[in-house]
């Protein structure tokens, strides 16, 4: 059923091509200024596309199913472009931060495969208000890392680094998420392993 609220969430699973494509070359930082606004449009429907659903009674079997498929596409698109361009590296640790994002990825495969197996044996998993929180921190995360690279002068001196602020942020905020990730996905797995023999 092609309401809006799926239409919205086709829409985002669509634009993830021309994301990746924006984000492809990290010294074209015109391009990740219209990335992180196409982003920033993603995450709008995001929220747009659940709530219309809610509000006009027309939450559908489709949309339950696609809203979380185009989230994870959305996020491991943005976090294999990031690490494929070297955006993901900062002081101190280098490229260490890219384990972040790995953690995040694994997590996501993880889920699905346990809720898919779960929702065999008709048993359902309810998204839990830490899950909710790491979510948004690593969306936030995400759309900080594409606006570092968009604005790169804006810098400010910290332990004797220039660092820019935005990409700092993201790597602040990648980090939290990847700590809320293995909580929540322990917490996924204990719910798992009681149906499991």
């Amino acid at each position: 059923m092609l309401t809006l609220p799926n239409l919205l969430t086709l829409s985002r699973i669509v634009t993830v091509p021309l994301l990746a494509g924006l984000l492809w070359w990290p010294q074209w930082h015109t391009g990740y200024a219209i990335g992180f606004a196409v982003y920033g449009l993603m995450g709008v429907t995001d929220y747009f596309d659940g709530y219309l659903a809610r509000a006009q009674g027309t939450v559908s079997k489709l949309g339950i199913f696609l809203d979380p498929i185009a989230d994870k596409i959305m996020v491991a698109a943005v976090i294999l472009v990031l690490t494929a361009q070297g955006v993901l590296t900062g002081p101190y640790v280098g490229d260490l931060h890219v384990i972040a994002g790995l953690i995040i990825l694994v997590r996501e495969i993880a889920v699905s495969g346990l809720r898919e197996f779960l929702g065999g044996i008709q048993v359902s998993v309810p998204v839990s208000r830490l899950a909710k929180w790491k979510t948004t921190l690593q969306l936030v995360a995400l759309g900080a890392l594409i606006l570092g690279q968009a604005v790169t002068g804006w810098t400010v001196l910290i332990a004797g680094i220039d660092a820019n602020v935005p990409h700092t942020v993201g790597l602040i905020t990648l980090w939290a998420a990847a700590a809320l990730t293995v909580i929540t996905g322990w917490d996924y797995l204990r719910v798992g392993l009681k149906h499991m023999d």
